[in-house]
């Protein structure tokens, strides 16, 4: 029996279904999907289903001082045993194996953790498939053509495996256990990610530390024949036109010059005509770039990438590449495409050129092309809107890259009025090129009329309006990446999720990313007290030791060994300032968990969470001052920089998910609930009065009634009057203003509700009880596609990574899942775990 092995499931049922000409037939083992013809069995993993740990031993962090790790052994472990056992339980039968993961270096070691798998078993012979793109062309082709695995390359992604591992759970534990902060609020650092961490910091202190200064612009509406344009004041600064003003008088001074004349004399008329050339191929920091101004974030791009290089219609997403190679004939691609009702019209047009040649970029590599269509092209009902999106983005990359380049013509005038001169610079596209089968690069006009020398313009209106500079703008996503790899922070592969991390750790928030006041406090610490641990050249360099395990340079032994020795002079640096770096950290933790003085002594009122988990705002006295405000029991609170004048005390917003929403001032919402009247609106449905001919003799006729309530956690809810004896209520919206109508539901006895949020059209809630329990049977999840964001291709791969029931969801661990599932965050995996418990 010949055994295959794939990444994913996805990709083990693509080549199952070329390799057997759709004969191929699935079936369940160990709840692992096994893909069968003939004699020949192919199964997908989910990403690496082995893992790097220290012994058990060394958990307990309390037990156990950081520094130890930097020398404990490293063991491999399951951590997806289904597919482990089902991995062995197939080897057992083979007589023949093929690795045929991912062709990078993370790829090639999920390949080698598989052969090793295979080895004990059995010593029937293994060896390695290649392709960048899963087509029936390319696989076939791959299959034909075996090689042996590369373990160099795969040693290299094993270095990173061990150093990550070392570095970030002896820094982790050492900053966690010096703050205190244990449980699910530990401190994360990581050999990437924390300089990566640093950039954003570094950038949000020049943006505080920015100091505007004002300057002045002045511009004028002239008028040739009816035909209006504007231009800009300038003036010669020592050589150099200057558009900007920096002393007010000499602003004063130019702007009554302009005002004082009706005309304007053309002094000089430039024309000149510019090449604009097409862009260059796709490689992964320019494809996330370009999905970013699409409104994607990193990993949403990479994750939707991945998806159709999986299901053959874009080659493999990862490469640093940017020149096609020999044996792509452009023209024939085009010719895929013709007909295709989306682009056969612009495939046409470029194949009528008398010269199809690509562009090429700056990097040459020999593992992958350029990220381009592999001419297998879906229906467009076959994928979500955002796969369509981004798969029509790299269809239209590699059309804009064998398309003509623009032209464009340009025309300058300057003018003198009153002494003072006047520019306009208009451009017109002349040959649209490129542009017209490519429309994410601007292609705007400005419309400058043609005039001459000496022309006399009329001046209808003159500006001067008054500005300031700016700060330098935090990163977006696509720029941290591009930053990352100017200073060799991660690689291709890993930096999306370098930043997703972040996200997750709670580091960085908003888009673009903006650091939390803790991120800005373990950066500051690292910076006073072990530079290294944030420093880019060290993390640099790393990564050039595992270029070069990869490339036979260096052995895996050596580098982990030098790794070792630079993390125990980090520790060296550290040692002595344990207690300094802990105040430091609990202090700016606090900071961010302060939102005001307490009313009543004076100390800090602190967001605190509570033994059940929920949170609340208690004061820093406690126990000897005891005051608390609640909080809402849904999302997690997060203190903003808006602020309360009446009561000195910042707001809070509730992080959940889509279901984000900003609670306000604690004690405002506290005191507008302490000074509202309970509404009855009828019987409570479980403790109200019977009606009297259902009463026996000697009933009481009094019991609980309905009432519209205001909490002091600023919720709003229809409950009994008799709490806490009767419990029954129902849940209203937080916003809006509540009207109780005349109209009654003749079932539950209760007048009928209108929502008003400030709408042209109110919400009519109607009855309490009925529209509740229409919400229960809309939202009721009975399945994993019953969850906000979970469609049918987001369970398979959930189920591919055995969270295949709610059940398993519920007791999955949210980082796991996201570094086995493809497209899926820690954080997403969190609200999904809320949203069961809600």
């Amino acid at each position: 029996m010949r055994l295959i092995i794939t990444e994913k499931d996805n990709a083990a049922r693509r080549i199952a279904e070329i390799l057997s000409e759709g004969s191929a037939s699935a079936s369940r083992q160990n709840g692992v999907n096994v893909y069968r013809w003939g004699n020949t069995r192919v199964v997908g993993l989910s990403g690496h289903v082995v893992g790097v740990d220290f012994p058990e031993e060394y958990n307990d962090w309390r037990d156990v001082e950081p520094v130890e790790l930097i020398d404990a052994d490293v063991t491999k472990e399951p951590t997806q045993e289904n597919i482990v056992t089902t991995l062995k339980q197939l080897a057992r039968e083979a007589d023949e194996a093929t690795i045929a993961t991912d062709y990078d270096r993370e790829g090639e070691l999920i390949g080698k953790e598989a052969y090793e798998l295979i080895r004990e078993e059995t010593d029937a012979p293994v060896d390695r498939v290649r392709f960048s793109s899963i087509t029936e062309r390319e696989v076939r082709d791959a299959f034909a053509n075996p090689d042996d695995i590369d373990f160099d390359l795969a040693a290299a992604g094993e270095a990173r495996q061990i150093i990550d591992l070392v570095w970030g759970a002896a820094l982790t534990r050492f900053l966690s256990l010096s703050a205190r902060q244990l449980g699910d609020d530990f401190i994360s650092v990581g050999r990437v990610q924390s300089p990566t961490l640093k950039l954003i910091v570094d950038r949000e202190r020049e943006i505080q530390a920015f100091d505007p200064e004002d300057y002045w612009e002045i511009f004028a509406d002239l008028q040739k024949n009816g035909s209006g344009f504007e231009a800009q004041y300038f003036y010669d600064d020592d050589g150099k036109e200057a558009e900007r003003v920096w002393v007010e008088d000499d602003t004063d001074d130019a702007y009554a010059d302009l005002t004082g004349v009706d005309a304007a004399t053309v002094t000089s008329v430039r024309r000149r005509t510019r090449t604009d050339s097409p862009p260059t191929p796709f490689n992964t920091t320019a494809f996330i770039s370009a999905a970013s101004s699409l409104g994607y974030s990193a990993q949403q791009a990479m994750s939707i990438a991945e998806e159709l290089y999986t299901t053959g219609y874009i080659t493999y997403p990862r490469t640093d590449n940017t020149v096609y190679p020999d044996d792509l004939e452009e023209d024939a691609l085009l010719d895929e495409f013709v007909g295709a009702g989306h682009f056969g019209e612009d495939a046409e047009k470029l194949l009528e050129q008398d010269d199809i040649t690509a562009t090429e970029g700056d990097e040459e590599t020999t593992d992958h092309p350029p990220i381009h269509p592999t001419g297998e092209i879906p229906p467009k009902v076959d994928l979500s809107d955002d796969e369509w999106e981004i798969y029509e983005l790299v269809v239209r990359r590699f059309f804009a890259t064998v398309a003509e380049a623009a032209t464009w013509e340009h025309l300058r005038v300057v003018a003198d009025a009153g002494g003072r001169s006047l520019k306009a610079n208009g451009k017109r596209l002349v040959e649209p090129g490129y542009h017209e089968v490519y429309p994410y690069s601007s292609a705007s006009e400005n419309h400058v009329p043609d005039v001459e020398e000496g022309e006399e313009l009329a001046i209808s209106e003159v500006r001067m309006e008054a500005k300031q500079t700016q700060p330098p703008r935090r990163y977006g996503q696509s720029r941290l990446i591009q930053t990352m790899e100017d200073k060799g922070l991660g690689t291709k592969s890993t930096r999306h999720n370098s930043i997703e991390k972040l996200y997750d750790r709670g580091y960085i928030e908003g888009d673009p990313p903006r650091p939390t006041t803790l991120a800005m406090a373990v950066v500051e610490a690292a910076e006073e007290f072990a530079d290294h641990v944030v420093s880019d050249e060290m993390t640099a360099r790393l990564e050039a030791d595992m270029t070069a395990i990869a490339n036979g340079e260096e052995s895996l032994d050596t580098v982990a060994d030098e790794s070792r020795e630079m993390l125990k002079r980090v520790f060296d640096e550290l040692r002595d300032s344990r207690e300094e770096i802990g105040e430091h950290l609990q202090e700016s933790l606090k900071a961010d968990k302060t939102l005001g003085p307490c009313p009543k002594c004076g100390e800090d009122m602190l967001v605190r969470r509570s033994r059940q988990g929920s949170y609340f705002v208690g004061c820093d006295g406690f126990p000897e001052c005891r005051n608390t405000l609640p909080l809402p029991s849904t999302g997690e609170p997060q203190v903003l920089e808006d602020h309360c004048e009446e009561h000195d005390m910042h707001h809070v917003k509730m992080l959940a998910g889509r279901d984000t929403f900003v609670h306000g001032c604690p004690r405002c919402e506290a005191e507008k609930a302490d000074e509202s009247e309970d509404e009855v609106i009828g019987p409570c449905p479980e403790c109200g009065v019977a009606p009297e001919e259902q009463r026996g003799d000697g009933d009481e006729a009094e019991g609980g009634e309905l009432a519209i309530k205001h909490l002091r956690s600023g919720s709003r809810l229809v409950g009994c009057t008799r709490y806490p004896d009767c419990d029954y209520s129902l849940p209203l919206p937080r916003n809006g203003d509540i009207s109780v109508t005349e109209a009654f539901c003749e079932e539950h006895d209760l007048p009928e509700l209108v929502i008003d949020a400030d709408s042209d059209d109110p919400w009519e809630l109607g009855c309490p009880i009925c529209n509740y329990e229409e919400y229960q049977a809309r939202t009721a999840v009975e399945d994993l596609e019953d969850l906000s964001g979970i469609g049918s291709a987001t369970a398979e791969k959930l189920g591919d990574a055995g969270v295949d029931s709610l059940a398993a969801l519920r007791e999955a661990d949210p980082d796991i899942v996201a570094t086995e599932v493809q497209g899926v965050s820690a954080t997403q995996v969190r609200e999904w775990q809320d949203e069961l418990e809600a």
